[in-house]
């Protein structure tokens, strides 16, 4: 039977961490048995934001050895460059003449990298401190005052609280980047290009996927049967590897902190004080309970990292704390990245270089094959 295709990418930005490698990469190497698999360095998503060109272009070097490093096998899967395959800009721009500005202005990521978000949440505080804290001019002195005094003011305030909202959120909108509005379209073509079935996906991604299919769907309603609708698969353990300082969050290779995360690069010595300061709940009991989410989060690391349940790990603590319970997570890391660095130094920025070359030239055609079918379907001469 013929096997199922993945697609999946990571972008060259910040600094790569164990969230990534649990949350992606490791569930990749698995995969990558049994389905075809296409990965790639995402470098166009990570201009959305400014970028030191040197430093782009070294952090895709370092992605793809990370890749190759943690397993990801040239020979079983295909691995290049985004920018290296052309088809994927060119398939963005067509998808973008049948995606509404609504299908973005709600994706969640865009308002909170935009800050945006921040303002919808300012205005609904606006609004409740209006009910909780009512204008003077309607306080019991004011009894007898003429009704249509009242709605006036009302009326005033709602609109000064509203335009005080509006003028924030276009000032915003308007100081963002396209491409940052834009980004979500190019994802979906990333996926819908090569008809993949299944793509392995954190829940922050799931709004993405769902435009992708929505896309897809859109076009092939217009214009006939020519993409295939994509699946997302999670595993529920590794979907979310939150932030060492802040359990609330997702770890984040561009954290303000480095104590977010534990990055591929760090020292041992980096690794153990960063396990130590890692925030915990109140108590001290090794419990895997929602209520303990900084201490869920830490069991969580240790159960994939060390191939051991969750239940097996509360049993190993019974009776400890969270010293003895950090001491040993820290070995665990220590122990995963030693020789997952060793194999990152091996390999030589040359040899990274061909591997991500050929995966291009061997992936290309089935996106040219692809897009040429989109254009003739719209319209274009081939």
């Amino acid at each position: 039977m013929t096997k199922k295709r993945i697609f999946s990418g990571i972008q060259p930005s910040g600094n790569l961490h164990i969230g990534n490698y649990l949350g992606a990469i490791a569930n990749w190497v698995k995969m990558q048995d049994e389905f075809e698999s296409i990965f790639c360095v995402v470098d166009m998503h990570a201009i959305t934001v400014p970028q030191d060109p040197e430093v782009l272009r070294q952090k895709t070097i370092e992605v793809a050895k990370i890749y190759l490093a943690s397993g990801i096998d040239p020979q079983k899967s295909s691995l290049f460059i985004q920018s290296h395959v052309p088809e994927h800009a060119e398939l963005c721009w067509i998808l973008n003449t049948i995606t509404q500005n609504g299908d973005l202005t709600k994706m969640t990521q865009f308002k909170s990298k935009a800050g945006i978000q921040f303002d919808l949440e300012d205005f609904e505080k606006s609004l409740t401190d209006l009910q909780n804290n009512p204008h003077p001019y309607f306080d019991d002195e004011n009894t007898d005052t003429d009704i249509n005094k009242v709605i006036k003011l009302s009326r005033d305030v709602a609109y000064e609280t509203a335009r005080e909202f509006i003028k924030k959120f276009i000032a915003k909108f308007n100081s963002s980047g396209v491409g940052l509005f834009d980004y979500p379209v190019l994802m979906a073509a990333d996926i819908i290009l090569y008809d993949t079935q299944t793509v392995p996906v954190g829940e922050d991604q799931l709004q993405h996927i769902e435009l992708a299919r929505d896309l897809a769907k859109r076009f092939n309603s217009k214009f006939g049967e020519t993409f295939v609708v994509p699946e997302f698969f999670i595993k529920k353990e590794g979907m979310r590897i939150m932030g060492l300082d802040d359990p609330s969050k997702k770890m984040s290779k561009s954290a303000s902190s480095e104590y977010n995360y534990i990055a591929f690069s760090d020292s041992e010595e980096i690794i153990r004080k960063k396990i130590r300061k890692a925030v915990t709940d109140s108590g001290s009991e090794i419990v895997y309970r929602d209520e303990k989410p900084a201490l869920k989060n830490l069991i969580n690391i240790y159960s994939l990292l060390a191939d051991k349940k969750t239940s097996e790990i509360e049993t190993m603590y019974a009776g400890k704390g969270y010293g003895d319970f950090k001491n040993d997570l820290a070995e665990i890391v220590v122990n995963f990245m030693k020789p997952m660095q060793e194999r990152i130094s091996g390999l030589s920025d040359e040899k990274v270089l061909e591997i991500l070359r050929e995966g291009a030239e061997k992936i290309r055609p089935i996106a040219k094959k692809k897009l040429d079918e989109v254009k003739e379907k719209i319209g274009f001469i081939v």
